[in-house]
């Protein structure tokens, strides 16, 4: 038996010599952790991430038209625009990964095992680097396209729940002729105080029996009273329809009260005019309940796009961040031979 070995070890008869400096259960004197392979794959995976990007958007823009029979449409431009980013994801973190396994410092004395996880966990914190470094510079691109199709949503259902109150109410309180008016219920209330067209007088009979003007058909007669007081009785008509659009239906006295107005105005007789008022408001209340029906439509179709935008790029992050740590593995296994 030999105790003082000039290399250190223990020797017995019969028996091969044992290190004691390169025991399995020894510290390994070099870290585990090759940050720099780890930040150049990353670097790689976010350059190349960047350049797939910017080709894909070349290339959906080029396939997009704004006229109605030309280009693809919308939701094969949404599939083309998933796999793209699915495949860009693929890779970028393929490369990325493979780069970092391929470059990490080669590991003395470790276990097959330990080596594979971490080649591993190499590739998966060299994707971990190049999402986050993408996200920032690109100023997070997915958050930006979940938080576009929330915002948009948001936006429209809040659009949906003003549309019946903001256009009459809006005109209520500029006034009947202005543009909010025009905008809401400022054309139904100037159709209510619209008098039929008469014939100028001279007008010959045609040939079929009507009557045909002589020469030019004259303008419909002008309405009476001054303009200000015009304008003050649509005003108050239009805050009676805003009011009842709110509550539901137009009241039998405001009905009676409108059509008074409009008998003045038109000549027509009492009943003649509340089936007119009756009839405008009902046009009125289809056109609001209708625009509020579309913007509520548009938001659910907002929501329904996010949605899976969102889902679809959480399963691209994965198969990117399993491509990487793949390929990791692959690179580790060449730089080992």
């Amino acid at each position: 038996m030999n105790i003082n070995s000039p290399v250190g070890t223990v020797q017995h008869a019969g028996s091969p010599p044992v290190n004691t400096l390169h025991r399995d259960d020894a510290p390994s004197p070099t870290s585990a952790v090759s940050w720099g392979a780890i930040f150049a794959g990353a670097a790689a995976a976010a350059a190349l991430s960047l350049i797939l990007l910017v080709l894909g958007a070349g290339l959906g823009m080029a396939s997009a038209s704004p006229w109605a029979d030309r280009g693809a449409d919308a939701g094969t431009l949404g599939i083309a625009g998933i796999l793209w980013i699915t495949i860009t994801g693929l890779l970028a973190s393929g490369m990325g990964g493979y780069l970092a396994g391929r470059l990490r410092t080669k590991w003395v004395a470790v276990h097959t095992d330990e080596v594979f996880f971490r080649d591993t966990a190499h590739g998966f914190l060299a994707w971990a680097v190049a999402t986050l470094v993408t996200a920032a510079v690109l100023t997070s691109a997915a958050g930006s396209v979940v938080g576009a199709g929330a915002k948009a949503g948001a936006s429209l259902a809040g659009g949906a729940a003003a549309a019946a109150t903001a256009a009459t109410a809006g005109a209520a309180t500029a006034g009947a002729n202005s543009p909010t008016a025009s905008a809401g219920t400022g054309y139904f209330v100037d159709a209510l105080f619209r008098k039929a067209a008469v014939a100028p007088a001279g007008a010959a009979p045609a040939a079929d029996g009507t009557t045909a003007p002589a020469a030019a058909a004259a303008p419909a007669a002008p309405m009476t009273g001054d303009t200000q007081s015009n304008a003050q009785t649509a005003a108050e008509v239009t805050r009676i329809f805003a009011n009842s659009i709110r509550t539901g239906d137009l009241p039998p006295a405001d009905v009676s009260y409108v059509g008074q107005l409009v008998a003045q105005r038109t000549g027509l007789s009492q009943q003649e005019a509340e089936k007119r008022v009756t009839d405008t408001y009902a046009q009125a209340r289809k056109k609001l309940d209708d625009a509020a029906a579309a913007a509520k439509e548009a938001a659910d179709q907002a929501r329904k796009a996010s949605a899976y935008t969102a889902l679809w790029l959480f399963i691209s992050l994965l198969i990117a961040a399993f491509a990487a740590s793949y390929a990791a593995t692959i690179g580790g296994r060449q730089r080992d031979l």
